[in-house]
């Protein structure tokens, strides 16, 4: 498909959610009820399974984490979706009455859908059977789809879907290019602004790494201030620019592909309403980037200008087959204005493009696509004269075609069927996880230490000569993570938040516990915020917290009223080494004492429950705050979003910083520091806290092993994964992450695009470090400056990584 302005309208097939053509292993979600309402059964018009996709929990307001997955394993152009709930033949009634669409290019990058007046939501089912079929308008361009149910009250939701669309065979993965302007007319303005764009504006002048009304298949009209659109302003379908803006006289637009391509044409459809000044450019000169280098000449095409017909009309740029990733080219001005409304590009591996999609689809239909793509190039050969008798000159050619691709398709088997014993090798690591006996080598095998079990990541070959040892594990079915030389405390939540090397706990086991016993009588419970193996956490209103405060606190509100307050409680079940860890914890917690530091404010000690009394920030954690708000600009206008400025970003993450920084002063180890275990108060106060493994909201976050969530991985040093090993370093690399959290408002889990077991794999390639690790790519709104500080977080060494102290000083100049 080449999008020529009728693509919206034919551009309608279903992709194969229903048709069985998009496989179960390209089907995820964030979460299942059971085994037989997993993400495979999420297929519109199918009853198997129990009928559906449903995730675990129930759906709550406001909390857009649950999500269906499809890897379309290529680009696609995506202009309308279907959803059903689940009937189950009567067995079932549930269904997302409102939805949100993700979407990615890339795996890396997540874009949420908006329609053209900006608004995210679309209205879904009103009953369990019937499908409901959405335009999305604009429609979008996408390798990755997420379909995130919505509702207004907590309530159990399942879906089955499917996306119809045709394949984006331009490759185009984003432009960039000025932003478009006003034109004021003498009875109205124009407004030539790409409305649609989802990438980054920079400076309110420049849209870069996004996708926009370029390609939406939507040509403007002869008349510009006309629009095929209901409801729109003047101006709607073209991105437009003057020339008094552009001193050079040209507009330099950098288009991007998916891979190198072999270039026939662009086609550019123009305005060329010359009695408002607005013409087709009069030259276009265009660079090329194959690999890293721009080539040096350039091509340059000059188009005929018509000043009798003011109708718009396509401009064909022949490209000359020119290989090239990239396409550089400048338009330059013929008149006051410049308008275009869509771009396009043919280049000559569109043919075989849905022909590698298909292999990597389904292995197991080799014979069927060989023949359709042999069928596809005989068409490509016949294709301008369909009637032509093909000469023996052409038959040969044809030939020496044919059995080149079908070399080139066996190689692609073969590279399919070795990736797909790879993945099974890995499957079976992870399954390992049980009672067992692991012989690893002590340099050459990293290994992983979780659940009391330890295994070990495939490693490249070494001829080396090591010494190899025999550990024999036994699970002692208690979750924990830490290196031998650290006290490991089992919190009441299930975490243990602050590791303590052991000669500091020595050195805190002969004092006394500076805190008072608080009446239980004066908590009221509000809200269970989560649950762990030994305990659960409350939010709680305190009477009278204020006389039992120490001065150094203060709070802005009366004496007489009521203080939100955590209370972490002990089941009254717990074994002994649980109150044990408990009270230890206690006076742990009772020694810190920092601004930006969870306090513990008073404990019920004197009988059971056991309870410690911790500050509690009335705006929640960072993760649910950042996600319900959108970065200043444009898109946060359009939608009334509540914003958070940027210098408030850094703000908070210099709080988190000099937080940690206290820790890292005591040899304390966090060991889980990301969004959701930082609190948000006032003013964007922040204070780091530990009660996110607690929660089923973020159950996800947590790598699970025999059906328990207990590894953060996502925020994991790649020495505490594969070595067990938990240090103020591998404290830096989870800030790294949060940082990245930060600049991302929460809006996509790190490696969103890898499972579990590709992080683990990941990890490998930071142990083997043979260049090919995966690190976190940079958010839209972060400057090279505090990437650069992500990135230090992630160094291999950890003597090579900064320390909380050098990263807080960092973050203090960024701040304006």
């Amino acid at each position: 498909m080449s999008c020529l302005c009728c693509c919206v309208g034919v551009c309608r097939y279903p992709l194969g959610m229903s048709g069985g053509q998009i496989q179960d292993e390209d089907i995820s979600a964030s979460s299942q009820w059971s085994e037989t309402t997993a993400a495979r059964y999420g297929r519109l018009d199918f009853e198997e399974g129990d009928g559906a996709w449903c995730p675990e929990m129930s759906v709550e307001p406001d909390n857009v984490k649950e999500f269906l997955q499809i890897d379309l394993r290529s680009l696609h152009f995506i202009t309308l979706v279907g959803t059903q709930g689940r009937h189950a033949g009567g067995m079932g009634n549930e269904f997302a009455q409102m939805y949100k669409i993700k979407y990615s290019r890339d795996g890396s990058r997540w874009i949420s859908w908006r329609n053209r007046q900006g608004k995210q939501v679309i209205e879904g089912n009103r009953n369990a059977y019937d499908i409901v079929l959405k335009d999305l308008e604009p429609p979008i361009i996408a390798r990755f789809v997420r379909f995130m149910p919505v509702t207004d009250h907590s309530m159990n939701v399942c879906m089955r879907v499917e996306l119809y669309g045709c394949e984006w065979l331009d490759g185009l993965v984003s432009y960039n290019a000025p932003v478009g302007e006003q034109m004021t007319l003498p009875t109205y303005p124009v407004y030539l602004n790409d409305s649609v764009y989802d990438g980054a504006i920079i400076y309110r002048c420049v849209m870069t790494e996004g996708l926009g009304q370029l390609t939406d298949g939507v040509c403007g009209l002869d008349d510009f201030a006309l629009s095929h659109v209901y409801n729109v302003w003047p101006g709607y379908d073209y991105v437009g620019w003057n020339n008094e803006s552009f001193p050079s006289e040209y507009v330099e637009i950098m288009f991007e592909f998916d891979r190198i391509r072999n270039f026939t044409t662009m086609k550019v459809h123009c305005n060329n309403m010359f009695s408002w000044h607005v013409k087709t450019f009069r030259q276009v000169v265009c660079y090329f980037r194959s690999e890293s280098d721009w080539e040096a000449t350039p091509l340059t095409f000059s188009p005929v200008m018509d000043e009798k017909n003011p109708s718009a009309r396509f401009v064909t740029v022949n490209l000359a087959n020119h290989m090239a990733s990239a396409i550089k080219c400048q338009f330059y001005f013929a008149d006051a204005w410049m308008l275009f409304s869509e771009i396009t590009f043919q280049s000559g591996t569109e043919t075989i493009s849905g022909l590698i999609w298909l292999i990597q689809g389904r292995t197991s239909s080799y014979v069927h696509i060989l023949s359709a793509s042999l069928k596809s190039v005989s068409a490509c050969f016949l294709e301008e004269n369909p009637t032509h008798k093909v000469d023996d000159s052409n038959t040969r050619i044809l030939i020496g075609c044919l059995v080149a691709i079908i070399f080139i398709l066996v190689a692609i088997i073969v590279i399919i069927l070795w990736r797909q014993v790879w993945q099974k090798m890995l499957e079976k690591v992870s399954s390992s996880l049980k009672k067992c006996t692991v012989q690893y080598d002590t340099d050459t095998s990293p290994c992983m230490l979780s659940y009391g079990v330890k295994f070990c990541v495939p490693a490249a070959t070494s001829t080396s000569a090591s010494k190899s040892t025999t550990t024999t594990v036994v699970q002692d079915g208690v979750p924990h993570y830490a290196e031998a030389d650290i006290v490991n405390l089992q919190g009441v939540t299930g975490s243990n938040t602050y590791a303590i090397p052991a000669v500091t706990m020595d050195l805190l086991s002969g004092k006394d516990v500076a805190v008072e016993e608080f009446p239980r009588k004066l908590l009221t419970f509000k809200e269970k915020l989560g649950e762990g193996q030994f305990g659960e956490v409350h939010l709680c209103e305190a009477e009278g917290m204020q006389e039992f405060m120490n001065k150094e606190f203060l709070f802005d509100i009366s004496e007489d009223q009521p203080v939100l307050v955590a209370v972490k409680m002990l089941r009254s079940d717990a074994n002994k080494n649980a109150r044990n860890d408990f009270l230890k914890e206690i006076k742990i917690m009772s020694r810190l004492k920092d601004p930006n530091i969870i306090r513990l404010l008073a404990v019920c000690i004197y009988s059971d429950p056991l309870c410690m009394i911790t500050e509690y920030m009335e705006n929640g954690d960072l993760n649910q705050f950042l996600s319900r708000h959108e970065p200043e600009g444009q898109l946060a206008l359009l939608s009334n979003a509540p914003t958070v400025s940027f210098n408030n970003l850094c703000y908070m993450a210099t709080q988190i910083a000099s937080g940690m920084k206290y820790l890292s002063s005591l040899n304390f180890v966090h060991r889980d520091l990301a969004t959701r275990n930082c609190l948000v108060g006032k003013n964007y106060t922040i204070k780091i806290a530990d009660f996110g493994m607690s929660r089923n909201l973020y159950s996800g976050d947590y790598y699970r092993i025999q059906g328990r969530a207990v590894l953060p991985i996502r925020w994991m040093s790649w020495e505490s994964i594969l070595l067990g090993k938990f240090t103020t370093a591998s404290d830096v690399w989870a800030f790294g992450v949060t940082l990245w959290e930060i600049l991302n408002f929460c809006k996509e889990q790190p490696y969103s695009q890898l499972t579990d077991e590709q992080v683990i794999e990941n990890t490998g390639e930071f142990f083997r470090d043979q260049k090919r690790q995966i690190y976190l790519p940079q958010p839209v709104l972060c400057p090279d400056s505090l990437y650069k500080i992500m990135l230090s977080c992630w160094r291999r060494n950890t003597k090579e990584r900064p320390s909380f102290q050098e990263i807080h000083r960092a973050l203090l100049e960024i701040q304006p």
